[in-house]
């Protein structure tokens, strides 16, 4: 099926992150292409991700949960396929709040399905990442090896593809998973750990470093996650998963160095705090089967953390709209063994 067929795309999800991404880089590059975007708008996403394209005729937004039938009946009637990005997924706070997790990522993607199914969708595509083959100790993850999360966000991400698998294979809707690495750029809210340390060290504040700094991760920039979607929207085969990654696998305190770097900031604001309970350390994957559809990753961590800098430098008033009151709340509840002066006043 080519992507031709697919002329009015669903984004669930499209104001977040990496949803959003993928909205203004679509709308870009195809001038045929229609998109409407259903966003709950939690604290992660926001219209402002989305300001670029708000006066295109061939954008809409739909305020509405994933969780809301009557609201998906209503969006995805008239599209032809559905790309779901909707999600909780921040790991440390879904070890203080399980159940929201549970309710959005396996109870959402249910609704999302059922009308995937309902309208005879071309193409369903959920977005879920690595994290669902939990520690990898050595190798890299294929997408034939088992699942083994280890975090209740990583648990309802596995949830949803066992769905979405189901749905496949019970009902035949052609569904497609992609399995993406640590992403990180532009307009990604400040909990997660790259945009975190910069705006921190913007405001002089500690780097809390999970346990000794030694966990890897696979950085991925956003541009690069969104074109992979897009790949296997158009060309990867229903009822297959895709790993996206890098293979930039970089440590916790090789992240705090880069970023110190790069904001001119000292060493001294590194700053080592109570682990993570459950702490993957290493994720890795095996990009294989991607690649022979047209996809590989172009921008190395190095580029992309400059690009990412320079974003955060120049919008100030974005991130710190985004760390106020409640996300302050949320940073103390979280991270121990913070010292004194590790939250502004």
């Amino acid at each position: 099926m080519s992507q031709a067929s697919l002329r009015h795309l669903l984004v669930t999800g499209g104001a977040g992150f990496i949803g959003s991404a993928f909205v203004r880089q679509r709308l870009a590059t195809d001038p045929d292409l229609r998109v409407t975007v259903l966003d709950k708008l939690t604290y992660a996403g926001s219209l402002e991700n989305l300001a670029e394209v708000t006066g295109n005729r061939r954008f809409a937004f739909v305020q509405g949960d994933i969780c809301d039938r009557a609201a998906v009946d209503r969006a995805a009637k008239d599209v032809d396929a559905i790309v779901n990005f909707a999600a909780e997924s921040h790991v440390d706070r879904s070890l203080l709040e399980a159940g929201d997790f549970v309710q959005t990522d396996v109870s959402g993607t249910l609704v999302l399905l059922e009308a995937a199914r309902r309208y005879h969708h071309e193409r369903f595509l959920q977005v879920s990442t690595d994290e669902v083959y939990g520690h990898v100790a050595n190798g890299r993850s294929r997408e034939e090896d088992p699942l083994a999360p280890r975090s209740p966000y990583s648990a309802t991400k596995a949830g949803a593809e066992m769905l979405v698998n189901a749905y496949h294979e019970s009902f035949g809707v052609p569904t497609l998973v992609t399995r993406g690495s640590n992403t990180y750029g532009p307009y990604q809210f400040p909990e997660k750990i790259i945009p975190l340390f910069i705006t921190n060290a913007l405001q002089d504040l500690p780097l809390p470093i999970y346990g000794d700094g030694s966990a890897v991760r696979d950085y991925l920039y956003v541009d690069d996650h969104v074109r992979a979607i897009a790949t296997v929207l158009s060309n990867g085969e229903p009822g297959r998963a895709y790993n996206v990654g890098a293979g930039a696998e970089v440590s916790g305190v090789a992240v705090a160095d880069a970023v110190l770097e790069l904001c001119a900031k000292p060493p001294s604001l590194k700053q080592f705090v109570t682990d993570r309970p459950g702490h993957d350390y290493r994720y890795a994957l095996d990009v294989e089967r991607i690649r022979p559809l047209g996809w590989q990753s172009r921008i190395s961590f190095r580029d992309g953390m400059r690009l990412t800098v320079d974003w955060y430098q120049r919008n100030d008033a974005w991130w710190r709209r985004r760390k106020e009151t409640d996300f302050w709340t949320y940073y103390r509840r979280n991270y121990q063994g913070l010292p004194s002066g590790a939250i502004p006043k």
